[in-house]
């Protein structure tokens, strides 16, 4: 029995010893032989210059006489300290032992650790303490964000809300295995396994975890869902990840330095501009698979069967396969990032299979329901430390086929700008108008992407169009042309602009050609009334697009590499 004691250990960053009974300048490897002890009255401070570490303990004897009786646990233990400038404090009980070197020789232990807002409790048993080593211990974590975590895991955890989480720790030699894994981060259930193993250059996480509702809001700034952040590759301390909102603000700042167009509101950006941190995806490696049954994602859209397998190696992080089934399809993506160099790279191909246009739009009780089947691809190569910025530079191309289509009476009536059928669908109810086919397809160099295939054609009406897409102000310019394949009374078929924001749309006739139309009209019906309703009478000039060769075009386009 030790009483009285009085312990100070210390190791300097170059790994010598004050305990090492040799040479002075000995930096071997070292082992602190004990047989067993048993504590009153002690204290211990240990400084490890290295981690960095600085530990003070006091032990005594536990003078609860159940405890004692049953020879659960003898010894209670009360420390605090600080790790790479993060705060802890704690207590633990532990159990006699005939020898601490013995692994067969277990150790009953219950502890309490808190570190900021983070809390564990643990319950179980340790052996072979010199090696630090033989741990079978149930483990109860929480806090009120993962991203306090840091200063200790050296993980890049996203700034997530309060979240409980437990399982069946064990611990041998340099690895730890987490097993049994179940508990909730904010709203998302989550269950599975996860392996941690220290080693150099970079210590290797192992995760498989399965969900089943995924709430992107509780973990999306992992995936840079959130707004920009400050960019700084200096880890966060744990005064500035005590709380999320804390946390937030470290990871994001409202809109950095994007620009949005003039009188468009902040909250328009609708592009992911959270930043990837490169120095917190170069310190660790990472093999993961994701799976979840839902998925809920902002706007409203709601995904199933989500699979995604992560791995991570010297800076690099590839997301494949990362699959969704969402709008009664499937989106099947491929995105790979370079974390390397200062400025990271991107490379992302999206491909989008037969999903239902109707459960992409929004409902309303005055319009049928849209119809039909999109297919498309999205293929982009660019630079940037967030989805965001990755858009605003990229390269590649964006192409998109809708078939099988059926679309409200009244958005083709509005589309051909047909006032006459209009008024009639008003008045006498909605139906729908079958598609017969439509493409898309833009090549995009430098952010700025220019249509190279813009048609819709219905029965009724044909729509040719162009224009472009500017990724790095987030808005859309794009001209159309309707023309109508029947005679049709009040029709105006003049083109109509469209333009906006990719979250905020708008649209305006084109005032020239309405205008000469409107003074046409004018004029005739200075001669006879009737006659002025002659330049709104549309003759039927629209033409059928042939369908599989508008397919064929867009299919040369999508199979184009990337400029």
């Amino acid at each position: 029995m030790l009483i009285d004691g009085d312990l100070r250990l210390e190791r300097l960053a170059d790994n010598r010893k004050n305990w090492t009974i040799s040479d002075p300048d000995d930096t071997s490897e070292s082992r602190v032989r004990v047989g067993g002890a048993s504590m009153q009255h002690c204290s211990l401070a240990y400084v490890d210059h290295g981690l960095p570490l600085t530990l003070k303990a006091a032990a005594n004897t536990v003078d609860d006489p159940v405890m004692r009786a049953r020879n659960l646990y003898t010894t209670r233990y009360r420390f605090h300290g600080k790790y790479r400038d993060a705060l802890f404090s704690g207590d633990a009980l532990t159990g006699s032992a005939s020898s601490f070197r013995d692994p067969a020789a277990k150790v009953p232990v219950r502890g309490h650790f808190v570190a900021g807002t983070t809390a564990i409790d643990v319950e179980g048993s340790i052996a072979d303490v010199a090696r630090t080593g033989a741990a079978d211990l149930h483990v109860r974590i929480s806090g009120e964000t993962l991203a306090n975590l840091y200063p200790f895991l050296r993980l890049p955890l996203p700034a997530s809300p309060s979240y409980r989480i437990e399982g069946h720790l064990t611990h041998r030699d340099s690895q730890f295995d987490l097993n049994d894994i179940h508990g909730l981060i904010g709203t998302t259930d989550v269950a599975g396994t996860a392996a941690y193993l220290d080693r150099q250059p970079r210590p290797l996480l192992q995760v498989k975890l399965h969900s089943d509702l995924l709430d992107v809001s509780d973990l999306g700034p992992l995936v840079g869902i959130t707004t920009k952040s400050a960019a700084s590759d200096a880890p966060p301390t744990q005064e500035q990840t005590n709380t999320r909102e804390a946390a937030q603000t470290q990871e994001t700042q409202a809109t950095g330095d994007r620009i949005l167009p003039a009188g468009v509101p902040a909250d328009s950006a609708l592009l992911p501009t959270g930043q990837f941190e490169g120095g917190r995806l170069r310190a660790i490696d990472a093999d993961a698979e994701l799976s979840a049954k839902r998925f809920a994602a902002p706007d409203e859209l709601v995904a199933g069967n989500v699979r995604v397998t992560v791995r991570l190696r010297d800076g690099v992080i590839t997301l494949a396969p990362f699959e969704v089934e969402i709008a009664g399809g499937r989106i099947a993506a491929t995105i790979e990032i370079d974390a390397r160099q200062p400025m990271l790279v991107a490379h992302t191909n999206i491909g989008l299979h037969q999903l239902r246009l109707g459960q992409l739009l929004p409902r309303s009780s005055m319009i049928v329901q849209s119809q039909g089947l999109l297919d498309g691809e999205l293929v982009l190569n660019g630079a940037g430390n967030s989805v965001a910025d990755v858009a605003a530079n990229a390269d590649g191309h964006i192409s998109a086929v809708l078939s099988g289509a059926q679309i409200s009476n009244l958005i083709d009536a509005a589309a051909g700008l047909n006032g006459g059928k209009v008024l009639q669908v008003l008045v006498g109810g909605d139906k729908d108008i079958p598609v017969r086919c439509g493409a898309a397809a833009f090549d995009v160099h430098d952010g700025q992407g220019r249509s190279t295939v813009f048609v819709l054609d219905t029965q009724q009406t044909r729509i040719d169009g162009g224009g472009s897409l500017d990724f790095d102000h987030e808005r859309f310019d794009l001209l159309v042309a309707p023309q109508p394949k029947h005679v049709s009374v009040l029709s105006l078929r003049t083109p109509v602009r469209l333009y906006g924001t990719f979250r905020h749309a708008d649209y305006e006739l084109d005032k020239k050609q309405l205008a000469l139309r409107a003074g046409s009209a004018i004029a005739l019906g200075l001669i006879t009334p009737a006659a002025a309703f002659l330049p709104f009478i549309e003759t039927g000039q629209g033409k059928d697009v042939d369908c599989a060769q508008l397919s064929e075009a867009v299919l040369a386009t999508s199979t184009r590499s990337p400029k």
